[in-house]
């Protein structure tokens, strides 16, 4: 439950031992590098855009050459790869990868130049088989199609829209050019879409039969000089010869499969060197020194000082941020709030001077989570599954492990939550046994209550809870405010709060109608009432009164504290917020329910055995993936909106040092 204290750092050295300084910092990945320093008479600093324009070009040819191997020679890969993180490589194995750069990027560039043969052969083949189909009513034909006569007659070679008849057409075409004397109709082909015709008449009758054809929106086929069946024979050629050349050009690109490996490391190389030079460009040097100004942690601080001078000739100096100073925030936490560190910077990291509230988050999470869920077998599943990933993938990214440490944590709450309640798979125990076994006496007991049979029970818990949360964000607030050395703030907008909220909830607790509605088993004594009225009144009146403590127009001063005091309303909002602890709750232990009442319907026989397992697995595949994505998103909603807004500001810097952000593989030296 701490934010690592942080060092402001300044690094000077020899302008040689700049690239390998560099380099050095990256693969340790502890120092945010701000570059402050000004430009001044004996200090300028170095433009190498255009080399971190070439870097950059040089990783994106690198990812498209990646990107067409996995089109063309994809890799195998298991359904949980995802879970593999990055390989880890050694420095000696890094540099020597390294020189191989310029041979790979010539492997690249002929991958890009495969691709784009494929590309223009592959847009061949739609064109000439577009061709090869206009040409089919032809077939027959025994004349080229750019036919236009003799010189005596004149020729239309073309088609007409649906079937007609050569009745018909000579009908029409007599009408619309009556002039002409002797008009010779042969139909090629028909069908319902279209009739092919070949048309010949008197040459000086040409000009009107061609005019009556328009009106008839006759269409002439694609031109060709050689007779359409020969024509086919020359695209099929055409076609096979394409479609060879792709087959040939996929054939060279799947070669050249093994070595996707090295053209992944050159597109981190190149990554890297762009994201180096990004901070060569803003650096502080002079002719022979360079200087490097950032933020390191405080624990990493001794150790990364002694390694560069142990390899460089640099001088390294650590002073305190000033107060004024935007110092990045990076969270430490113990084995069992870590987890949740993606939750809170999700939402934001705390800001200076705030404290970090993991801790509490864990243990609420968790809690709240496993209630949501609360199913044994379910719990179980995500308990196996979680530890599974983590002790078979050992490169797991940070982030990742950290997410899978949160479910199966939760996956625990769940579990115990479940034997709790009595759910395991809902009732699937006592169903399997009565069904299958004829023994309605087994079942699994729950080692506190059903909720489904007193689900007020569970409700009544989840409102403590959820109180109980509230006042812990509260007493945060307090924390906070004292350690910030004002005590009358954190006695303001905390303790009179708890007088307000407490006395209010206490004195509810005297009236037996309350307590019967909540199905309480006691009330406690007028006495205690009369107490928390007076505290919820002494609350009340403080909140009105300082609640709008920065005016000083006493009139407005009372105004913003009666809206402040108005917030009350919010609270109780926030408390009824926590009845989805029973809602989801009893969701996923209803459905689980219905599904083994669906999947027993056909009794003990072996195709009822079968409809068992089949609507089992299925419905519990089902009803743990909705009840928990919905109980992971209502469990961040409760710290977000009612837990965060008691105490938490947030709006700091997360922490983002200057080191190897790379996809496939990692180079770091431990210090």
């Amino acid at each position: 439950m701490a934010v690592v204290p942080m060092k402001k750092v300044l690094i000077c050295g020899l302008k040689k031992d700049r690239k390998g300084t560099l380099e050095l910092l990256q693969r340790q990945g502890v120092l945010e590098i701000s570059n402050v320093l000004q430009e001044d008479d004996m200090l300028g600093r170095m433009d190498v855009t255009s080399s971190k324009t070439v870097f950059e070009r040089n990783a994106n040819i690198a990812e498209q050459a990646i990107n067409i191997l996995d089109r063309y020679a994809p890799e195998e890969k298991g359904m949980l790869s995802s879970f593999e993180g990055r390989e880890v490589l050694s420095l000696d194995e890094y540099e020597a990868n390294a020189g191989k750069h310029d041979m790979v990027m010539k492997k690249a560039y002929r991958l890009q130049e495969l691709a784009k043969q494929i590309g223009e052969h592959s847009a061949a083949v739609p064109k000439l088989e577009q061709q090869m189909e206009a040409l089919v009513p032809w077939r027959s034909f025994d004349l080229p199609l750019d036919f236009k006569g003799t010189k005596k007659t004149a020729a239309f070679i073309g088609s007409i829209q649906d079937e007609i008849t050569l009745e018909q057409v000579t009908e029409q075409l007599g009408e619309l050019a009556p002039q002409a004397e002797t008009i010779d109709v042969t139909i090629v082909s028909a069908s319902k879409e279209q009739t092919c015709l070949f048309i010949v008449c008197a040459k000086p009758d040409a000009e009107a039969v061609e005019d009556a054809l328009k009106k008839m929106n006759f269409v002439k086929p694609p031109l060709s000089q050689t007779v359409p069946a020969k024509r086919q024979q020359q695209l099929e050629e055409e076609l096979a010869k394409e479609k060879a050349e792709i087959k040939k050009a996929e054939k060279a690109v799947a070669e050249m499969a093994p070595d996707r490996e090295l053209i992944k490391f050159v597109m981190d190389y190149y990554t890297m060197r762009a994201e180096k030079y990004g901070v060569l460009n803003g650096m502080a040097q002079s002719r022979r020194v360079f200087f490097i100004t950032g933020y390191v942690p405080e624990s990493a601080a001794a150790k990364l000082e002694k390694l560069l001078q142990e390899k460089y000739e640099v001088v390294v100096e650590y002073t305190e941020p000033g107060d004024e100073e935007d110092v990045p925030i990076l969270l430490h936490n113990n084995k069992f709030a870590e987890p949740v560190e993606g939750v809170i910077e999700s939402y934001s990291v705390p800001s200076k001077g705030e404290i970090d509230p993991s801790m509490i988050v864990a243990l609420f999470y968790y809690v709240q989570f496993g209630l949501m869920l609360s199913d044994a077998a379910y719990g179980l599943i995500m308990v196996a599954g979680t530890a599974y990933c983590l002790t078979k993938f050992k490169n797991m990214e940070a982030g990742m492990k950290k997410f899978m440490k949160m479910f199966m944590y939760c996956g625990i709450s769940t579990t115990f939550w479940g034997f709790m309640f009595g759910s395991f798979f809902g009732d699937a125990v006592n169903v399997i046994a009565t069904t299958f076994f004829n023994r309605p006496d087994i079942r699994l007991a729950p080692l506190w209550f059903e909720p489904v049979s007193l689900p007020m029970k569970l409700l009544v818990f989840a409102f403590g809870l959820g109180i109980l949360h509230l006042f812990i964000g509260l007493g945060i607030k307090f924390y906070s405010c004292v350690k910030n050395g004002s005590l009358a703030d954190g006695i303001y907008d905390a303790i009179f709060w708890y007088m307000l909220v407490g006395g209010g909830i206490v004195y509810l607790l005297t009236m037996p109608m309350f307590t019967e509605m909540l199905g309480l088993t006691f009330t406690l004594p007028a006495v205690a009432g009369t107490v928390a009225a007076y505290a919820a009144a002494i609350g009340f009146v403080g909140i009105v009164l300082t609640s709008g403590r920065e005016s000083k127009n006493w009139v407005k001063r009372i105004l913003k504290g009666l809206y402040g005091a108005y917030g009350v309303s919010s609270y109780l909002s926030d408390i009824l917020s926590y009845s989805r602890l029973l809602a989801l709750g009893l969701a996923t232990s209803v459905i689980s329910t219905v599904f083994n009442k669906m999947g027993s319907m056909m009794g003990a026989s072996i195709p009822g055995a079968i409809i068992f397992i089949l609507v089992f697995v299925i419905g519990h595949s089902l009803n743990l993936a909705i009840n928990a994505l919905g109980a992971y998103v209502h469990t961040n909603r409760l710290q977000y909106v009612e837990f965060f807004g008691k105490f938490y500001e947030g709006g700091g810097r997360k922490f983002e040092p200057f080191a190897v952000h790379t996809k496939y593989y990692k180079i770091k030296e431990d210090i």
